[in-house]
């Protein structure tokens, strides 16, 4: 089979040549129609515009050189005029939608498979940089706790520690894991005072300082005295003590300091080092376990100094 001339593969046939599907023919009319919005308009608009049309779309094609017949000619005008081949897109819709979520299904799935990795990466952050932190100073709150009450024979110390759990508890409550962690920490001391327990001993020795006195800035017709004093447990071994010093306001952690005492206790330690420089009655008192502060022998205020 041959074909010659330039509209042999578009309509026009020579020899034995069959001719091109004539719908194929009406949408390329409809498409020329299209591109020549022009011609239609003028066209359409005239008297005798089918005609008139008809006309001008054999021109055209004839000189492509394209046999187009006039019954595809007229079938191309129909279809124009009807929209046969002109796409419309479908109406907005859940089927609609539904229908280009599974065209594009691979690229959803990707963003979505992305999006799921960030949201399980911060959530994992959150989770062990924040939520674990918090949870486990919770715990420890409550456990420190439990063992203070465990452990305190006085009303005091059962006060103080639970003044400081609901400290804890209300700073974890505000996010406020710094001071939920002040909080822990004094609940630990408190605890760690509790389980001590020592004698308390006027310092003796040939060299050693047993006692002091210091005028106050406030009264510098007074004096205020002192037994040197030190802490040791029940082998003997030196006990770390949290000692309020007086004079400055500050906690220090010493295993000796100045106990106050009256005049009269001060003379009569003084004298009794002088005899033959030995304090015979050393004890002055003992901090049981369970308890906060020493329980005296002596009679004492209870104030302390650090430095002599």
């Amino acid at each position: 089979m041959e074909t010659t001339g330039p509209g042999a593969g578009a309509g026009g046939t020579t020899g034995s040549a069959a001719p091109l599907d004539e719908v194929m023919l009406a949408m390329d009319v409809v498409d020329t129609l299209r591109h020549r919005q022009l011609l239609v308009e003028q066209e359409l608009g005239s008297e005798d515009r089918d005609q008139a049309l008809l006309a001008r779309l054999r021109q055209v094609y004839s000189a492509q050189g394209i046999d187009v017949p006039d019954r595809v000619l007229e079938e191309g005008v129909a279809a124009l005029r009807e929209d046969r081949f002109a796409y419309r897109p479908p109406p907005p819709g859940l089927s609609t939608a539904l229908a280009r979520s599974y065209v594009q299904r691979a690229r959803i799935g990707a963003l979505a498979l992305a999006l799921l990795v960030l949201v399980a990466l911060v959530w994992g952050v959150h989770q062990a940089a924040v939520v674990a932190p918090r949870e486990a100073l919770a715990r420890d709150l409550e456990a420190v706790h439990a063992r203070v009450l465990e452990e305190a024979t006085v009303d005091e110390a059962r006060t103080r520690a639970a003044s400081l759990l609901a400290a804890g508890r209300s700073a974890l409550a505000g996010d406020d894991a710094s001071a939920a962690r002040t909080a822990l920490a004094d609940l630990e001391a408190l605890e760690a005072t509790l389980e001590q327990r020592y004698r308390l001993l006027i310092v003796t020795g040939a060299n050693s300082v047993s006692g002091v006195w210091r005028v106050p800035d406030a009264n510098t017709a007074a004096r205020n005295y002192y037994l040197i004093v030190e802490a040791r447990d029940d082998g003997g071994r030196p006990v770390q003590v949290n000692v309020l010093n007086e004079e400055t306001g500050r906690v220090e952690r010493v295993n000796s300091w100045g106990l106050r005492v009256p005049e009269a206790v001060f003379e009569q330690v003084a004298a009794d080092k002088r005899a033959d420089g030995i304090i015979q009655e050393r004890f002055v008192g003992e901090k049981l376990r369970g308890s906060l502060e020493p329980t005296y022998a002596i009679p004492t205020t209870g104030g302390a100094i650090t430095r002599w």
